[in-house]
């Protein structure tokens, strides 16, 4: 698959690249700075990237949609790994995402992946008491970041894309798994971590799966 990758020198957004060029895609790389670029295991910058004749590093920034329709013209998907680092990041993620629905909506690109969080689905049914209260003080201390991820889905939801938001709960840095849980609509039950490199395999094993389109997906151990 040809994919154009957002956020790529992000935790999950280098777990994304560098998982879909070991799968064998094509991936465009967009980055604001090259120089800050690693895949995992690589040094900084362009290191080893010359093993990777699949990957070309596309540099915008995201302010204005027009200079990233080349980016994402013609591609099997978008994947966002996008995200506010810090509290007074709030409103970011839905300013950049804009950006990048409206270049997609030019370009008549259809499937878009993002990153999300698992709190805005609020607890499943049979929650434990625990997981409840923990959801609660997360939701509290970072409720203007969760209220930003709730436009961005608004804005999903609203657009012509085939979208998915994918819900992962406390991210940690950890070797790939391939194994947690998934639940389409919801969130699974005592959903407390997982791996970003495991957000993004989730996210890529997601690309071709109807049942993910139009719908916000929980991704937990």
């Amino acid at each position: 698959m040809r994919l154009t990758v957002f956020g790529a020198t992000g935790g999950i957004g280098r777990e994304i690249v560098g998982q879909a060029l070991t799968a064998g895609h094509e991936v465009t790389a967009v980055v604001r700075d090259p120089a800050r670029f690693t895949l995992p295991g690589a040094g900084p910058g362009t290191t080893g990237l010359a093993q990777s004749p699949r990957l070309t590093l596309f540099r915008a920034g995201l302010s204005d949609p027009e200079p990233l329709r080349e980016a994402v013209a013609g591609r099997d998907a978008v994947l966002s790994g996008l995200g506010a680092r810090k509290l007074s990041d709030a409103g970011i993620v839905t300013r950049l995402t804009r950006s990048v629905l409206a270049a997609m909506e030019a370009e008549g690109t259809r499937r878009l992946l993002v990153v999300s969080a698992g709190p805005l689905a609020g607890a499943p049914t049979g929650e434990p008491l625990l997981d409840r209260a923990l959801s609660a003080v997360v939701s509290t201390v970072l409720k203007k970041l969760y209220a930003d991820l709730r436009v961005m889905e608004a804005d999903l939801a609203a657009s012509a894309t085939d979208w998915t938001s994918v819900r992962p709960p406390r991210l940690l840095d950890k070797p790939l798994t391939g194994v947690y849980r998934t639940a389409v609509g919801r969130n699974p039950r005592s959903a407390r971590t997982i791996g970003r490199a495991d957000v993004a395999h989730a996210m890529l094993s997601m690309v071709n799966d109807p049942r993910t389109v139009k719908q916000p997906v929980g991704v937990a151990y």
